[in-house]
């Protein structure tokens, strides 16, 4: 049975308990026109008029009086499934599906997955890295994780961390052959490795602040790359002066094989957002990652992707 067609019995047995459209959509939380459409498609697909109506009234007809008495067991019988698979649902348990960036990876789950899979016992974790957002309900994700300014504006979005910060970097033997550049407008001269977002297709331009100056460039260079970790590697062989984050590059900045430079111009990118689709039904186990990057000290607040700031 379809799903709007279960949903249309249960609108049809309330109407009939409550003879009242306005008290039934106050019972199931939508609005009066929800529960009238839905029960005008029942009546289609039944090809009957199941109730009278009035401007002051609501009553069963003949016809909805016989479905009624064979459609009650029914209902019943699946309100009684639900409530008992709900019971369920509230063990954090089954397989979590997450649809994740490199980048997203890198710095919100890798540093936790074993924390949390010790966590949550029943838990099992699918984590499908890509750099293309894609459907996630479509694709049969629970959630996904990208940069705010990229998340769908219908999703509900929970930031997991703070703003991120950029950086330009380079291996030491390219600086040592084409000088360190003082200003980030001196970039136009030097190979700048290009990054090219598989899901827009565009070229990531630069963006630069200080001081309350802003700058955004246009860099160009001979090498183009839509990966994060490729982007990484062309830097550390000397190709050119590449523009990353954090999670990526530390343990090279550490080590000395990648230096930054015009780190005074360094700007704050958008901090990574948890989202997912429908406020209203987050799985015990959805709930239970997002209980924890909160414990983790992210304290994430839901809101709309198109509210992020």
């Amino acid at each position: 049975m379809r799903q709007d067609m279960l949903d249309g019995l249960v609108t049809f047995v309330i109407v009939a308990e409550e003879k009242s459209f306005s008290a039934a959509a106050v019972r199931l939380g939508v609005s009066p026109s929800a529960v009238s459409q839905s029960i005008s498609k029942l009546e289609q697909r039944m090809r009957l008029a199941l109730f009278n109506r009035t401007t002051r009234s609501v009553s069963l007809t003949e016809a909805g009086s016989r479905y009624l008495e064979r459609v009650v067991p029914a209902v019943r019988d699946l309100t009684a499934a639900a409530a008992e698979l709900g019971e369920a649902s509230d063990r954090p348990a089954g397989l979590l599906r997450i649809n994740v960036a490199r980048a997203g990876y890198m710095i919100a789950l890798q540093p936790i997955l074993r924390d949390f899979l010790d966590a949550y016992p029943d838990i099992g974790l699918e984590v499908r890295i890509e750099a293309s957002l894609v459907d996630i309900v479509g694709e049969g994700f629970d959630a996904g994780i990208r940069f705010g300014d990229l998340v769908q504006k219908d999703m509900v979005a929970l930031k997991i961390g703070p703003a991120i910060d950029a950086h330009i970097i380079a291996a030491p033997d390219y600086l040592a052959r084409y000088g360190v550049p003082r200003h980030p407008r001196d970039l136009l001269n030097h190979n700048c490795i290009s990054f090219r977002h598989s899901s827009s297709g565009q070229i990531e331009r630069w963006e630069f602040e200080k001081d309350g100056e802003k700058i955004e460039l246009a860099v160009s260079g001979r090498l183009i790359l839509n990966d994060s970790a490729a982007l990484t590697q062309a830097a550390l062989d000397g190709i050119g002066i590449a523009y990353m984050i954090n999670g990526y590059i530390d343990r090279f900045l550490d080590d000395g094989r990648l230096v930054r430079i015009l780190s005074d111009w360094s700007p704050d990118l958008a901090g990574l957002t948890l989202y997912y689709a429908d406020r209203r039904r987050v799985p015990a186990k959805l709930r239970a990652l997002i209980d924890f990057l909160r414990r983790r000290g992210n304290g994430i607040k839901p809101q709309t992707a198109g509210a992020l700031t």
